[in-house]
C-alpha cells in the first residue's frame, strides 16, 4: 500500500472519528434531556448554593445527567450558580436548561388583610426566600423603624396591600427597603394634603382606616362609616369602634386565631390601649392592614351628621346610621332580637 492510500484511509478515519464525536457533542448538547410531563416546571435556587446543589434540584427534572454536568462545564455554569426562581419547559435539551438557570424570574409577590406583623411576614414568607422570622426581625429593628418614623405597633402601616414584583432570592431587608419605598410612593402629596385636612397624619389615618376595614367589607359604604369615626374625633367622642375591642381580647389573650361574632359588654372592659370603649382617641396602631379602598375612605369621607351606626338586619352586610342617640338605640334592639334569635353567644 502506498503512502498515498495510507494518509487518505487516515483522513477518512480522522473526518469519520470526528464525525462521530461531534455527533456525539451535538446530542449531549441539543437533544431533549428532560423527564417531567408537565408543560413545565420551576426550580428555586437558593442564596450560597453550589453546583453540587443545582445538581441535586434538577435531578428529578433531568434525564441525563452526565449530559447536563458536560454542557454545565463547557458554558462555565458550575463555577458561576445563581440564585432565584427558574423555569424549565418540557423538551429542553442541556443547552437550554443551563440558559434558563441563568435567566432568574421575578414572582408576584401579593398580601392583604393581615391581622398582624407575625402573620404577615408568614405570608411573605411563603412567597419568597427570605423565612418569617428573618423578615420579622428586619422590620423590627430599631434603626430602620426609627430612620423611617415607625414604630412595632405601626410599622403594618407600611406595607400597603397589593401585588408587587420581586426576585425570589431577594432578602428580608432588601424586601423591607422595598416595602418602605413603596410606601413613601403612595403618600403622594396629595393624600397627604387629605389627610391633613382630616387632622391626620399619615400613619394615623392607616390606622383609623383599618377600623372601617374591619368594620365593613363593603366598599361603597367604607366612606360613611369614616365620617361618623371622623365626627366622633372632631366632637371628641371616644371612636367605641367594636373591631378595636375584638383585636384587644385577642391581643391580651395572645390567641389571634379565635372568632368572635359578637362583643359582650365584658369585653368592653379589656384594658388595653387598643381598646376605644375605654380609651379615647386613635388605638396606637392598626388593628389589621387596611386595603387601599379603606384608606381612601378615611381620605375621602363622606360629609354627614352621623354619629352611630349598627349592622342592619334587613340589608346585610350594610349599617343603619342614626344621628341622635335614641335613633341609634332603635336601630341596636332590632340588631340584639335578630342575633338572639339566631342563637349567637359569642
Amino acid at each position: 500500500m502506498n503512502l498515498k492510500k495510507i494518509v487518505l484511509i487516515a483522513l477518512v478515519v480522522i473526518v469519520a472519528a470526528a464525525s462521530v464525536y461531534g455527533y456525539m457533542i451535538y446530542r449531549d448538547i441539543f437533544s431533549a434531556n428532560t423527564k417531567f410531563e408537565e408543560a413545565e416546571t420551576y426550580v428555586y435556587v437558593p442564596t450560597d448554593a453550589t453546583f453540587s446543589d443545582v445538581q441535586k434540584l434538577v435531578s428529578p427534572y433531568v434525564e441525563n445527567m452526565d449530559r447536563f454536568m458536560m454542557v454545565a462545564k463547557k458554558k462555565s455554569y458550575d463555577s458561576n450558580v445563581k440564585a432565584g426562581k427558574f423555569l424549565l419547559k418540557k423538551g429542553m435539551n442541556s443547552n437550554d436548561i443551563i440558559n434558563s438557570l441563568r435567566q432568574s424570574l421575578p414572582v408576584k409577590l401579593a398580601f392583604n388583610n393581615q391581622e398582624t406583623l407575625e402573620d404577615f411576614v408568614g405570608r411573605v414568607g411563603s412567597q419568597i426566600e427570605a423565612d418569617s422570622l428573618s423578615l420579622l426581625n428586619a422590620v423590627k429593628d430599631k434603626k430602620f423603624l426609627e430612620e423611617n418614623g415607625f414604630t412595632e405597633e405601626n410599622v403594618l402601616s407600611m406595607f400597603i396591600p397589593n401585588s408587587y414584583e420581586f426576585f425570589w432570592n431577594t432578602s428580608a431587608e432588601k424586601f423591607r427597603d422595598r416595602m418602605a419605598k413603596e410606601y413613601r410612593n403612595f403618600w403622594t402629596p396629595e393624600r397627604i394634603q387629605k389627610a391633613e385636612a382630616q387632622n391626620l397624619t399619615p400613619l394615623q389615618a392607616s390606622t383609623l382606616a383599618s377600623i372601617v376595614h374591619k368594620e365593613t367589607v363593603k366598599k361603597d359604604e367604607r366612606p360613611r362609616v369614616a365620617g361618623v369615626y371622623l365626627n366622633r374625633l372632631k366632637s371628641g367622642m371616644k371612636l367605641e369602634a367594636d373591631p378595636t375591642v375584638i383585636y384587644a381580647v385577642k391581643k391580651n389573650s395572645g390567641d389571634f386565631q379565635q372568632v368572635i361574632k359578637r362583643v359582650l359588654y365584658k369585653d368592653l372592659e379589656t384594658d388595653s390601649p387598643y381598646n376605644t370603649y375605654k380609651y379615647a382617641g386613635l388605638p396606637p396602631g392598626p388593628i389589621a392592614m387596611p386595603d387601599i379602598t379603606a384608606i381612601d375612605a378615611v381620605l375621602n369621607p363622606e360629609q354627614h351628621n352621623y354619629i352611630y351606626f349598627c349592622a342592619s338586619v334587613t340589608n346585610f352586610g350594610y349599617h343603619e346610621f342614626a344621628v341622635t342617640p335614641a335613633q341609634h338605640e332603635a336601630n341596636r334592639q332590632k340588631y340584639v332580637a335578630w342575633i338572639n334569635k339566631q342563637g349567637v353567644k359569642r
